[in-house]
């Protein structure tokens, strides 16, 4: 079929998930198949999956496929580098589906989880940096999200569906104070036996 990409800004992440498995690629494609990428460009290679198109739907996949495979119980990462508007970038391999619905919301919704992350901000293009990413962190603390500072990114404790508004809703505010070009990276953990021996 052939694209006509429309006039949205692309957006884009590329992201790998690691079940702790030895099961992990069937856990993985399970997972892949049971949410709709039919809104984004999708490529996978051996070392990352790269999706591309609006923004929202962008967050909308990335977080639906880490719900999917949190699902299965075990012990899984998934690292993340978010961007808009790389100087490098083109209208090419895209097609920012111009209606807003988040296809994966109805059966994500349901699915809770929580989940540990850090995360780090890079608005490049604008002035005042790290006014623009102290500002954003501040902002995080204001959206249900346990803050925790750590050395090159910010910690995050919540529910995925909590953590995931807050980090597209920092990604959106750095981009609209001026950044022209904004990478987010994000490294998340859930279902971690480290974790659930804390929680006990």
């Amino acid at each position: 079929m052939n694209h006509v990409c429309g006039t949205s800004k692309i957006a884009g992440c590329s992201f790998s998930i690691h079940p702790m498995s030895e099961d992990f690629a069937e856990i993985i494609l399970d997972s892949l198949n049971m949410v709709d990428t039919s809104k984004v460009w999708l490529d996978t290679d051996d070392v990352t999956t790269t999706i591309r198109g609006r923004l929202e739907h962008i967050f909308d996949v990335t977080k639906a496929i880490l719900l999917q495979v949190s699902k299965s119980g075990v012990h899984a990462a998934l690292q993340a580098t978010y961007s808009i508007g790389c100087p490098g970038d083109s209208n090419g391999d895209t097609c920012p589906d111009e209606s807003l619905d988040r296809m994966n919301e109805d059966s994500s919704r349901f699915i809770h989880q929580h989940l540990s992350a850090k995360f780090s901000l890079y608005p490049m293009g604008g002035g005042s940096y790290m006014d623009t990413i102290y500002t954003q962190i501040e902002a995080m603390k204001s959206k249900g999200v346990q803050v925790t500072p750590a050395h090159y990114s910010t910690r995050l404790d919540g529910d995925t569906h909590t953590v995931f508004k807050g980090l597209e809703d920092v990604f959106r505010a750095t981009e609209a104070s001026g950044s022209s070009h904004t990478v987010m990276t994000v490294t998340v953990s859930v279902n971690s036996p480290s974790t659930k021996e804390v929680e006990s």
